[in-house]
């Protein structure tokens, strides 16, 4: 990146809109009370979770087909907080909106806090050109419920830029997941 990777960031943040909302720095407190912390690092973006959630449930004793997506195989939640059964999934979206740039793509991890509570939280990279809310799968390893909070943070972007932009990008490619917004369920 030729600067140091925060201020690459932000510069991109504020003038090409490729994080919004974008915090400028790490936001470790909301309203007077401790949150997990999300906004601008040193090294990267800790993305929030917002309150849309998509609970996986066995109650329609449905089947997940990536080619044949079931609706009846979750529960939608809308809160505060989720809580995800033991040993269960459930998928939410970033509250950020991304816009990846032409010669970057993104890897994106949980955050320790989180890992060291048994959730395993997988993104996919964000290619060069792809924009959208981020869709998160979230996997309770515990054998206990575990809560995931709305509005704090839950995973962080890293961002690698490339030497020479790609040849064709995500958007060139007329990717399925372009521009999504919400929580999207796999598309064929």
């Amino acid at each position: 990146m030729g600067i140091h990777a925060d201020h690459w960031i932000r510069r991109m943040a504020q003038e090409h809109g490729m994080i919004e909302p974008f915090e400028d720095k790490l936001v470790r407190r909301a309203n007077d009370a401790p949150v997990i912390s999300y906004g601008l690092s040193s090294y990267g973006y800790d993305l929030r979770v917002a309150d849309e959630f998509k609970v996986f449930t066995n109650v329609y004793n449905a089947v997940v087909d990536p080619k044949a997506f079931d609706d009846r195989a979750f529960v939608d939640i809308k809160g505060e907080s989720c809580l995800v059964p033991p040993n269960s999934f459930a998928l939410a979206r970033s509250v950020e909106y991304f816009r990846i740039p032409r010669d970057v793509l993104t890897l994106c991890v949980g955050k320790s806090t989180y890992a060291r509570c048994g959730i395993i939280v997988n993104v996919t990279p964000f290619e060069p050109e792809w924009e959208g809310h981020v869709t998160l799968e979230i996997s309770n390893t515990t054998p206990l419920p575990a809560r995931i909070h709305a509005w704090e943070g839950l995973a962080q972007v890293l961002f690698f830029s490339a030497a020479e932009p790609c040849e064709t990008s995500y958007a060139e490619r007329g990717g399925k997941y372009q521009a999504q917004r919400g929580i999207t369920v796999p598309r064929i």
